[in-house]
């Protein structure tokens, strides 16, 4: 048993980020095989924030039906219980980072505003 989201999750942050490490990418790839389509291959061949969130929401919704579906004796009902409380808090982080993005892009136009303020240029 895999955590295929987070698996996936961290190749398309890999992708977003330009992160070069073989050693992550190949360990993620190998956990993934046999199962890289649907979502999970949307997610972990996302090359923007928007797509990791669209793909990890579309991931999270086919983790819940398979919980919704397990019978609650099986023995690894626990663990993808687990595994969806994981997946969501994954989901919170890459809000984060969106979130810390856009806060970073909207300091550098108020640095870009202020400068302009402080030595006007007559054009």
């Amino acid at each position: 048993m895999s955590c295929y989201e987070l698996e996936a999750l961290k190749l398309g942050l890999m992708n977003v980020l330009g992160v070069e490490d073989r050693h992550a990418r190949e360990h993620a790839e190998k956990d993934l095989e046999g199962h890289l389509e649907g979502p999970i291959e949307a997610l972990a061949n996302a090359e923007s924030f928007a797509a990791i969130e669209r793909h990890l929401d579309a991931a999270l919704v086919d983790l819940e039906e398979e919980i919704a579906a397990m019978d609650p004796d099986d023995p690894a009902y626990g663990y993808y219980r687990g595994r969806l409380l994981e997946v969501r808090n994954a989901e919170r982080a890459v809000g984060r980072l969106r979130d810390q993005g856009e806060d970073v892009l909207a300091g550098l136009g108020e640095a870009h505003d202020l400068l302009h303020e402080t030595f006007p240029i007559e054009e």
